[in-house]
């Protein structure tokens, strides 16, 4: 399995990034938690964002389209295969950046894409 980078890890199970770290981890799926809030999620540390990962193959979104601006050189630079947008998060600014970029957008919910064996 590649790695899936979490953009909003959380530390608060009431939100849908940690239900979404641990249903991965359960489907086993690697890691990678970045967000602004310190803590861990399903094992995995949240990291600050900063030095791109070389080996993401999804980054899943959990953060608004009004913040996701300070993200985009950092998404970039990680080179995903696909960046997922998470209910809330769609943001046509960055999906037209990740296509010129060759980078598969997808408007979907991680959590049904795992449920249910698409992911």
């Amino acid at each position: 399995m590649s790695n899936t980078l979490i953009i909003g890890a959380s530390p608060n199970p009431m939100r849908y990034a940690y239900k979404a770290a641990h249903m991965l981890k359960a489907k086993g799926h690697d890691i990678i938690n970045v967000g602004i809030k310190k803590g861990e999620v399903a094992g995995t540390v949240i990291e600050q964002p900063g030095v791109p990962h070389d080996d993401v193959d999804t980054i899943t979104l959990y953060i608004g389209e009004e913040v996701q601006h300070l993200y985009y050189d950092y998404i970039l630079e990680t080179k995903p295969r696909r960046v997922i947008f998470n209910p809330g998060t769609e943001n046509p600014e960055l999906e037209a950046l990740l296509n010129d970029n060759g980078i598969e957008p997808v408007e979907a919910c991680t959590l049904v894409l795992l449920a249910t064996g698409q992911y």
